[in-house]
């Protein structure tokens, strides 16, 4: 190939990588599907960057035969670099052996301005053709069981191993030893606890940010009016729910009833498991009642209470219950990236200073 060329190099990976998203769960998806019709088709993985890339290395796109993508590997010049080699010659055009291939782009000065790279970068990547053995179906069940998962291609025969892993990471080629280690993990997850309209807001931006998105309400007339497509509904009382799921390390639980028979205990029980982010809505006064109530009546600990986001949200002056879920997504998105926010951003220290 004239405008990706084989690569021989040592073995390493590059610098952080996303966890499974919504679109990672859409690529393997519509992977999956094309090899269960017999559609031929490749997966093609970002595994190491170099200087400015377009997108991170763990990047997922899937390309069949008639040149249909989902997914992304850069910015779309690549994307239509092999979507011109597949209308040449297939699948075959891009692993002539039917295995693995190891590809780069943007070695050169001219191929970064050809394919859009911006500052001289390199990306390198591995196209796969895909068949039953890539166990994709496998996969997508164990992610859909919120396992973290390990994927082991052999790059000389194309065969794939699924073990158990740690949290994700970036992926890892090793060209000796001829294999690709990709972990996998749960999408994000979004817990509610109320259905109303600052939580069908604060769904509908979870829900575009790829997060899997729980709403609890066992109130039958605020559930009647609810309407949010992509979000599960359940009636169940929220401590149970949240003792039945078990927030994990990629869950996010928010409560916004403002009744505490609802609210408090399923706030008892988040911030006894590994959920990620826990928060509550509420005003000052109404956060320093709550705070009272669970360690006076409940004994949770001065360290349960730092670790409870409560009024939940970032001080940008919101008033609609538009605004108040950005706030709200925004320091669950910032908790998620480990991005520290400090005190005077957040709303319970900053809005007595803007009130001021």
């Amino acid at each position: 190939m004239e405008a990706a060329t084989h690569l021989q190099s040592p073995a390493g990976h590059g610098a952080g990588a996303a966890p499974m998203d919504d679109l990672d769960s859409r690529v393997l998806r519509t992977a999956s599907a094309w090899v269960a019709a017999g559609t031929p088709a490749a997966l093609v993985t970002v595994v190491r960057t170099w200087g400015s890339a377009p997108r991170p290395p763990g990047s997922l796109m899937a390309i069949n035969d008639r040149g249909e993508t989902v997914g992304s590997v850069s910015g779309g010049c690549i994307e239509d670099d092999l979507i011109d080699h597949i209308r040449q010659g297939g699948v075959a055009s891009l692993c002539a052996t039917g295995l693995p291939t190891v590809l780069r782009y943007g070695i050169s000065a001219d191929q970064a301005h050809r394919f859009g790279l911006p500052c001289g970068g390199t990306m390198e990547l591995v196209v796969e053709p895909l068949a039953a053995r890539s166990q994709l179906a496998e996969l997508l069940g164990a992610c859909q069981r919120r396992e973290h998962t390990a994927r082991l291609l052999d790059l000389r025969t194309g065969s794939v191993a699924l073990e158990p892993a740690g949290p994700e990471g970036p992926p890892r080629l090793d060209t000796q030893a001829g294999t690709l280690r990709s972990t996998f993990g749960p999408r994000a997850r979004l817990i509610v606890i109320g259905a109303g309209d600052l939580s069908a807001f604060l769904c509908q931006m979870a829900l575009g940010l790829g997060f899997e998105v729980i709403v609890c309400d066992p109130r039958a007339e605020h559930r009647a009016t609810w309407c949010v497509p992509g979000a599960t509904l359940s009636h169940e009382m929220p401590d149970d729910l949240i003792l039945r799921l078990r927030p994990d390390a990629r869950t996010a639980v928010v409560a916004l009833t403002h009744d505490p028979k609802l609210d408090d205990l399923a706030l008892i029980d988040a911030l006894q498991s590994r959920a990620f982010y826990v928060g509550a809505i509420g005003s000052r006064r109404n956060a320093a009642l709550r705070a009272e109530r669970l360690q006076t009546h409940f004994g949770l600990s001065s360290a349960d209470l730092q670790a409870l986001h409560c009024p939940a949200g970032l001080y940008i002056g919101s008033r609609t219950p538009a605004e108040i879920a950005l706030s709200i997504m925004a320091e669950v998105v910032a908790a998620k990236n480990g991005v520290p926010i400090a005190m005077q951003a957040r709303v319970a220290a900053a809005k007595p200073l803007h009130a001021a």
